[in-house]
């Protein structure tokens, strides 16, 4: 089906009534439901066996490594591959992750490195999520639903950052690290279904010309030259490398500063994606393409702000508040991200330039690094406090950039 005819039915058509719109919108579900869960129940095992708030930032950190590392190139390379087949590749290598850590935890070897290394797999096919799930999305739902459709996937991203941390520290608490892997192979085998019933193929009838290096140019020169381009990248930049990583000190901060146990960790992280699953259905339902730019960049102002004040307030409730806001503001950043980059590329770029977005996010580590070693330094909370005050000051400098969204 042609992109047009796809923006001519849109209209008439609901997103949830196209199924594999519902299949592609599963799969991402289960994917990020099971990387919240994991990454929630990663931190405080390896606090745990290190007392390290540094190597619990380098486990998130492993993940976001591979974005910056691949981004670019996977979204020259994948253009010539079919991309259903891709996917279906891409949820078996996270399984067999999965499996692998599974096999570990439950005979007693599992290890901190074995994490480390099964965090940055797990970074390198979440490197292709832009470029492959994402594009798919696009072009099943057509640029006229593709806000929405980013909405709707987001807010499964954020439902999942609600249920998976909670999940992650009740199996914590009552069955073992074990028990959150096993949760994340039977999750995971669904997911490999719905990518297998998927209908959608996408056309080799004009396969991309040129090298992939050639076609990563291609992309980076692309998002030099358009001033949307490169406002919406540098929001990507600010939000990855001063407001993301913050989230890897939520179960230092919960437990060293609030005193939380294992499932009250989890409740706490879980408050980050309670507000980014009402922010998301608040843009789902009020937003117009009109205020997308507004939306992107006041959602990362309140995210940096409200990260700043979690890290300060002295009791569980107001940091499940102060979180609730930060997750609020951050939905409306990951909604207008990928839908503004989407529709200032053309057609033809789109997945290459999607893969400069991956490189954009995949900078995160830069954040990783300066908020870890600032952690074992001044210690977590005055280190959150730093970044979060960071960000907001690289904001205001970079003005000049961002407006001309």
């Amino acid at each position: 089906m042609t992109e047009a005819l796809r923006a001519d039915i849109g209209p008439r058509r609901h997103l949830m009534r196209e199924p594999d719109f519902l299949r592609l919108w599963f799969v991402g579900l289960v994917v990020f439901g099971v990387r919240w869960l994991e990454m929630l129940a990663v931190g405080v095992f390896v606090y745990q066996r290190t007392g390290s708030a540094f190597v619990v930032a380098m486990m998130t950190m492993l993940r976001l490594l591979p974005m910056g590392l691949f981004g670019a190139w996977f979204g020259a390379a994948l253009e010539r591959l079919e991309r259903r087949t891709t996917l279906i590749v891409v949820v078996l290598s996270i399984m067999a992750s999965s499996v692998a850590l599974t096999a570990l935890a439950w005979t007693g070897h599992l290890a901190v490195w074995h994490l480390g290394v099964a965090s940055f797999w797990n970074g390198v096919a979440w490197a292709t999520d832009n470029s492959v799930r994402r594009v798919m999305i696009g072009e099943v739902a057509g640029p006229d639903r593709m806000g929405r459709a980013m909405s709707i996937d987001v807010g499964s991203n954020n439902a999942s950052r609600m249920l998976g941390p909670t999940v992650g520290g009740l199996l914590l608490a009552s069955v073992g690290i074990e028990g959150a892997f096993s949760v994340g192979v039977f999750l995971y085998l669904f997911a490999l279904l719905a990518a297998y019933g998927l209908r959608y193929r996408n056309g080799r009838s004009a396969p991309a010309a040129g090298s992939v290096l050639a076609r990563m140019s291609e992309g980076f020169a692309l998002a030099r030259r358009d001033p949307k381009l490169v406002g919406t990248l540098t929001i990507t930049v600010i939000y990855n490398v001063f407001g993301w990583p913050f989230l890897s000190m939520v179960p230092v901060i919960g437990k060293d500063n609030l005193n939380l146990d294992a499932v009250g960790v989890g409740m706490l992280a879980s408050m980050d994606g309670v507000g980014s699953f009402l922010g998301a259905i608040a843009v789902a339902l009020c937003a117009r393409p009109a205020f997308y730019a507004r939306i992107y960049v006041g959602g990362l102002t309140v995210h940096l702000a409200m990260l700043t004040v979690f890290a300060l307030v002295p009791s569980p409730q107001a940091a499940a508040a102060s979180l609730f806001l930060t997750g609020f503001g951050s939905s409306g950043f990951s909604i207008m991200q990928a839908t503004l980059v989407y529709l200032a590329a053309p057609a033809d770029m789109r997945a290459r330039v999607m893969g400069v977005l991956s490189v954009c996010i995949g900078l995160g580590p830069v954040g990783f690094l300066l908020l870890g070693t600032m952690a074992e330094l001044i210690g977590a909370q005055w280190a959150t406090v730093a970044t979060g005050l960071e960000g907001l000051l690289v904001l205001a400098l970079t003005r000049r950039w961002w407006r001309q969204i």
